[in-house]
């Protein structure tokens, strides 16, 4: 644990220690991942002012999210089959982030199911909701969130159509995965995954098993899930959905003007500036070099969060200097709870901590509330020509 200095350290380890199936589903993007690249490469461009001679004591990295207070503003990100990085993933995650003292949220697509993360939670967590064809599906997803008591649903706008993520094609994932000769081989070289996998009960999209019309077996459930994608999903279902919910609501996906002002005729609470984290569109700009001209057009009007390409405390960063109030962190929670399960992921919420307080020092802030466009050299990623 000692050598575990930053995410990229969990990374590795949870290279070695995930069957590759698993481990790529995590790590991979749309296409050519051009845009799963960007993500990464243009907070690089972004460059700190430091100041010296500042005091830099009693310092705070408390904040609110849609009025939520944190520990810091990061949440750990709706990521589906969690549970097949670490056996009961989602469970530990949210342990994790509960005891952090950060949001956790449920995907749609995730192995534990709602009701499985509520047992074994003291606060609410948050859930992700993709909208399916079977609209009374939907309706009971949502209640049984609202029975679970979650705090806040992030609807996801930008699945309407799966994206082609050559890796998991190659690798003809599933979950649980298929008996073939290459899966058995990838699972043997991973013992302790294996190991932990045969203790628990939770292989398989709990959400959607024994609650979807006419899923009674994996051949089933898969190919219900393939057909059930909504292309006719359109803003006029948000009033629909946001009715029948009733509490805190963010719209996951905005990577457009134009969109984000839709948003907020919407009524949400807040929105995320996401492109599915490279995994959709590729070719579409980075997520932090859309950020500014979405926060000049609608930062008054409604909270604005963003994911996509955090690896590090200096990205969570820039991404509240330049005007989010909130980050979501996928990957690096997912590399942490494929290495070392729940201390994994406290593990990559310590660094990312750690990393953001001392950055935020040397930048002469004491307050991470306090942080504004003037820790950063006047510069902002390329914007995308129109």
């Amino acid at each position: 644990m000692r050598k575990i200095l930053e995410i990229n350290d969990l990374k590795k380890l949870a290279k070695r220690r995930v069957p590759k199936m698993f481990f790529d589903y995590a790590d991979s993007g749309a296409w050519t991942e051009s845009t799963y690249r960007a993500n990464e490469e243009d907070f690089k461009k972004i460059k700190l002012r430091q100041r010296v001679l500042v005091d830099m004591t009693n310092r705070s990295l408390e904040s609110e999210m849609i009025g939520q207070k944190v520990a810091m503003p990061v949440a750990l990100s709706p990521t589906g089959l969690a549970g097949m990085q670490h056996a009961n993933g989602e469970m530990l995650a949210a342990q994790a982030a509960e005891e952090f003292g950060v949001p956790f949220t449920l995907s749609t697509m995730s192995i534990c199911s709602i009701e499985d993360v509520a047992s074994v939670t003291k606060k609410p967590f948050w859930f992700q909701l993709y909208v399916m064809k079977d609209r009374d599906f939907i309706a009971d997803l949502i209640n049984r969130a609202k029975a679970a008591k979650c705090g806040a649903l992030v609807l996801t706008l930008d699945l309407q159509i799966m994206g082609q993520r050559h890796k998991d094609l190659r690798n003809n994932l599933s979950a649980p995965p298929k008996f073939t000769l290459r899966n058995l081989w990838q699972m043997m070289t991973c013992p302790k995954w294996c190991m932990d996998m045969l203790q628990t009960d939770k292989r398989t999209l709990r959400n959607i098993a024994g609650h979807a019309k006419n899923v009674t077996d994996l051949s089933s459930l898969s190919l219900w899930t393939a057909s059930q994608f909504d292309p006719k999903l359109n803003w006029n279902d948000v009033e629909w959905i946001k009715k029948i919910w009733g509490g805190k609501l963010i719209l996951k996906g905005i990577l457009d003007v134009e969109d984000a002002k839709m948003a907020v005729k919407t009524g949400a609470d807040a929105i995320l500036v996401s492109n599915h984290g490279g995994r959709q569109l590729d070719g579409a700009p980075s997520t932090i070099s859309v950020l500014p001209e979405i926060v000049d057009a609608v930062g008054d009007k409604i909270e604005i969060h963003l994911d996509g390409g955090i690896r590090s405390g200096q990205d969570v960063l820039k991404a509240l200097a330049l005007g989010a109030k909130g980050t979501f962190i996928g990957r690096p929670f997912l590399y942490g709870l494929g290495a070392m399960g729940k201390p994994g992921v406290t593990k990559a919420l310590e660094i990312i901590r750690n990393e953001l307080d001392v950055s935020m020092a040397l930048c002469g802030k004491k307050k991470i509330t306090d942080l504004t466009h003037d820790v950063l050299y006047d510069f902002r990623p390329s914007k995308p020509k129109r």
